[in-house]
Parts: C-alpha cells; structure tokens; sequence
C-alpha cells in the first residue's frame, strides 16, 4: 500500500535528548543520596515513560531503593519541566528529512512517552509549528507504547489506513509499538538501541541514516 505519512519516535529519533533526560535523573537521586548513572547507562533506562525510568534507576541501585520512587519520581518531574530541553537537538540530517518529506507530500507525525506537554515544547523548541500535522505524547486516555492506541489516534486524526503509515522509532518498545499497530516499522541507528535489539524485535527495514527512509516511501 502506499505510504502516504510517517509517525516517528521522539527521544532517540528525533531528538538527541539523553543528557538532558540523564542530567534530570541524576539530580534527582543526587538528592535523596542515591548512586548516579553515565549518560550511556540512560540510554537502557529510557524508552518506557518517565515512570519506568525511575523504577530502573532505583532498582540498578546497589540495595534496590523502590521505596524512594515516589519522592524521587515527584523531584524528576519537577526538574524535568524546567529542563528537557536541557542540550537537547535534533539528530543530524533530521531537519532535512523532514523537509524532504513535505516537499514531497509526505505527512508527518511524533508519538512519544513523554508527557503530552514535555513533547510538544519539545517539538515546537526543536522545530518549530506546523512541521509536523499531529504531535501526541502520553496522557491519561491514551496507555503508553508499545500499546498501539497512539497510532490508531494518529492514524484517526489523519484519515489515513494504519498500511498508509509507516512508524521510525530506535527501541524495542517501538518496534512492538508499530507491529501492534499493524503498521509498517523502520529502525534507526543512530538512536539509543543497537541493531541487535532492532533485529530481535523485527523492524521490517533498517537504516543507519535519516534520508534512507525516502526508499521506503
């Protein structure tokens, strides 16, 4: 079927954010007297929504300290609002992409686990307004991915068949996003998961860089 939009992931596709999201965890546990993380070790922490984030965080502790999540997920929350868009920017060869799909008629779209407000400052800081048709993050009557409710919202919004869409994202919870969907998946290397994790969670293409998805189009 041809495809006539995309909906990509936020952190990881298309925006590099990881020291950002590292830099508001960290000062977080910092202030309950918790162990810290390299900015690397966030990449396997993130993927699942703020509050997954915590959880891992307490539990890669050397004594699990689940019972601050509470606490320090409140403090993250707070610092994050201040602070996502802390050294954050878009991947290289994104904005060209994105261009290149507007000159050729290609809608476009962002799903992400980031509270609907994160993600659209985000979006609007990093791109401006009207580059993307719909922008949708997570809130309370939409469940999270890999749950597909957000692309059929997408798909709803757009008036397009979910085989109309194809769904870019760098995790494994992506790649399950867009295949509870029924939707085509493409995997990108330049995110935060490795081929391997792509692989396994069976992306049906692959690319190492932004224009290369034009091919599937």
């Amino acid at each position: 079927m041809e495809k006539k939009a995309v909906i990509f992931d936020l952190d990881g596709t298309l925006s590099d954010s990881i020291v950002s999201i590292a830099y508001c965890a960290n000062r977080a546990l910092t202030a309950y007297g918790l162990q810290t993380f390299d900015t690397d070790r966030y990449k396997y922490f993130v993927g699942d929504g703020a509050a997954e984030l915590i959880r891992r965080a307490l539990r890669a502790q050397e004594t699990d300290r689940m019972d601050l999540y509470d606490q320090v997920k409140e403090r993250y929350d707070k610092l994050f609002a201040v602070d996502c868009m802390y050294q954050v920017k878009p991947y290289a060869g994104i904005p060209r992409l994105l261009s290149a799909l507007k000159e050729r008629g290609i809608r476009s779209a962002v799903l992400s686990n980031k509270p609907h407000s994160n993600t659209c400052k985000v979006i609007h800081d990093l791109f401006g307004d009207g580059v993307f048709d719909v922008v949708q993050g997570q809130t309370p009557e939409i469940r999270k991915k890999p749950s597909p409710d957000g692309v059929f919202l997408i798909a709803e919004k757009m008036g397009l068949s979910v085989g109309e869409l194809l769904y870019v994202g760098d995790t494994n919870t992506d790649m399950q996003t867009g295949k509870n969907a029924g939707a085509f998946t493409v995997g990108v290397l330049w995110g935060f998961r490795d081929r391997r994790e792509l692989e396994e969670n069976h992306a049906d293409a692959i690319i190492a860089e932004p224009m290369e998805l034009t091919a599937y189009l």
